[in-house]
């Protein structure tokens, strides 16, 4: 596809060039004439390149405006070019001024109708319009905007390999710039992470499944913060931003932004905990409380185990007696009979 279009470009450019040469527009110089061809020829190329990327909604936003515009300066034009001879000199308006000013108002309410329909256009519904107008997949999915803290916790390439994150996964440059950045600093931790979230990305990108990566060059000069890049990347797109960063999550979620946390997934795919159930455990290091112990799952649980001090550095049957899920994940508390064996847990409240 990109072959056909660089193609069709140099078709295009060189037909204008020799249209120039040929039909000598300017002044009678064939040179002259295929030089200004070329110019037109190439921007034209730099418009149309650039006004691909622009939303369906922006492009009818900005066609209505400058219609809208060019209408209205029409109209206003036509009220002044009907002043005959006479009118106009008693007011003192020379043909030539009555000429411009036409011209002038229409290139101005055109440009105005044209940038202020392209801004607005985001506030268009085109289902409303019918089908044809909907874009290509925005009622199927939303695209996905990886963020830097995702990318560089590395979840999120096991969870797009197995085809959970289906659909197109976009990472914006300003990411990209951040992650550099990371990898260049020179504290060996954040090295080793920025190197580790490059590395992440040329693993999504090698591995082809269910999603498309797409490096997005939108940017905001006004911005700062990346966080808030992202959140207005999501609001421009209509996309889900996928983090395991708390804060993030909750200031998009009152823009208006969709959120898919990491954090929450991997809560919510932990294993199934009751009380009363057995479970052996590796005691790691001594708990907070008297007498207790402290071991972790293999998704990193904490189980706080009760009469288990003696017992650090060593496997051990618990009962569970409860189960707390807080904000930072899940926690389990079980008791450990001090001759060895796992013992049936305690009646506890609800309060407990």
């Amino acid at each position: 596809m990109r072959f056909d279009v660089t193609l069709i470009r140099i078709v295009f450019i060189a037909a204008l060039v020799s249209a120039g040469y040929f039909l000598k527009p300017f002044y009678g110089r064939p040179g002259l004439s295929a030089v200004i061809g070329a110019f037109i020829a190439v921007s034209t190329i730099f418009f149309e390149t650039r006004i691909r990327k622009a939303t369906l909604k922006t492009l009818i936003g900005g066609a209505v405006g400058s219609i809208l515009g060019i209408a209205a300066a029409s109209l206003i034009g036509w009220v002044i070019s009907a002043q005959n001879g006479a009118q106009a000199e008693i007011y003192g308006i020379p043909e030539n001024f009555k000429t411009f000013l036409t011209l002038t108002l229409m290139l101005f309410m055109g440009y105005v109708g044209l940038v202020v329909g392209a801004v607005k256009g985001d506030y268009l519904d085109l289902t409303a319009l019918g089908g044809i107008f909907i874009e290509k997949g925005s009622s199927k999915s939303h695209p996905l905007i990886l963020d830097t803290s995702v990318i560089i916790d590395g979840r999120v390439a096991d969870i797009a390999e197995t085809g959970f994150l289906a659909g197109t996964l976009v990472i914006p440059q300003f990411v990209l710039r951040e992650l550099q950045q990371i990898a260049d600093s020179a504290d060996s931790i954040k090295r080793n992470r920025g190197r580790r979230g490059l590395d992440i990305l040329q693993r999504l990108q090698k591995k082809k499944g269910s999603y498309e990566i797409v490096i997005s060059e939108a940017d905001f000069p006004d911005i700062r913060e990346v966080d808030h890049k992202l959140i207005e990347l999501g609001r421009q797109l209509e996309g889900k931003i996928v983090t395991n960063d708390f804060n993030l999550n909750k200031v998009a979620q009152l823009r208006g932004v969709s959120v898919l946390n990491i954090n929450e997934l991997a809560n919510a795919l932990k294993p199934v905990v009751l009380p009363g159930e057995i479970m052996r455990v590796f005691v790691l290091k001594e708990g907070k409380e008297y007498n207790q112990g402290v071991a972790y799952l293999d998704d990193g649980t904490m189980v706080v185990v009760d009469n288990a001090r003696r017992m650090i550095g060593k496997n051990v049957d618990v009962s569970v007696t409860s189960v707390l899920q807080t904000t930072a994940g899940k926690m389990i508390f079980g008791r450990f009979n001090e001759d060895g064996r796992a013992v049936a847990p305690r009646q506890t409240t609800a309060s407990q």
